[in-house]
């Protein structure tokens, strides 16, 4: 029954801000990137729908970097709510053309700013990189991105794909890491109290010693940062989780 009634509120939640926002954003200047930070603190409210306490650190950091290519692992469905959240403002998201497909969400997506490509043709994803630098210095934006090119679905942190750092080379911006704990078979709609997640911001990465030709290794040197930060992310969440579930025993 539990399931019935969030999968329901999250639908209504869903479709309701997503007419709102295509009827806004059409008549306050469609595809203004401002939109996206907007919204995504409406969608970062889903957290408490799920049963989910959200910890968010660093959203501090984006204050001192005018742009900046935001990088973020990739696991499941549920990172529409973990992740929203951390995005910082005058920042777009990078999507693959097929989303435009998706009722309601594929037409927000688009019309708020972010930046749809054709992942099935490398000329234009090559393309693709030259217009997103191009934009991060004349429309004022950051870029969000998902280096592993999927979902993980419990693989662990996959392997970088090099466009995120290619563009961030070439626009001579930072690279930022954002680290989200392990979210794969701990979310279920029919438990009350899903715990405890942790999204945490690192400190910037100065690509300003790169090359093109060093794309791959500013990724690997990213990916083992990341995959250290999740692994110790993951250790404090369960001792937070042992310490309440303890502390619940005493009191019962």
């Amino acid at each position: 029954m539990l399931t019935f009634i969030r999968l329901f509120l999250a639908a209504l939640f869903i479709i309701f801000m997503s007419l709102f926002a295509l009827i806004y954003c059409c008549v306050f200047k469609p595809r203004d990137p401002k939109h996206v930070y907007f919204f995504c603190r409406w969608f970062n409210q889903l957290h408490k729908l799920i049963g989910l306490e959200l910890i968010q650190r660093g959203l501090d950091k984006p204050a001192s970097i005018p742009h900046a290519v935001y990088i973020s692992n990739h696991q499941n469905v549920f990172d529409f709510v973990t992740s929203p959240g951390m995005l910082p403002p005058r920042t777009v998201s990078i999507g693959k053309k097929s989303l435009l497909w998706i009722p309601f969400f594929g037409q927000l997506y688009w019309i708020t700013g972010n930046i749809l490509i054709d992942r099935e043709n490398k000329s234009k994803a090559r393309d693709t990189i030259a217009q997103v630098v191009d934009a991060i210095h004349q429309r004022d934006l950051s870029i969000w991105m998902y280096p592993e090119g999927t979902r993980s679905k419990g693989r662990g942190l996959l392997p970088f794909k090099s466009g995120a750092f290619r563009m961030a080379i070439a626009a001579g911006v930072p690279i930022v890491p954002v680290c989200v704990s392990s979210i794969h078979n701990k979310i279920s709609l029919a438990k009350r109290d899903n715990g405890v997640v942790i999204a945490e911001m690192l400190d910037p990465i100065d690509v300003s010693g790169y090359e093109l030709k060093d794309a791959r290794a500013l990724a690997d040197h990213c990916h083992q940062l990341m995959a250290e930060k999740i692994a110790a992310l993951d250790e404090e969440v369960a001792r937070i989780e042992q310490s309440r579930t303890a502390e619940a025993v005493k009191t019962a």
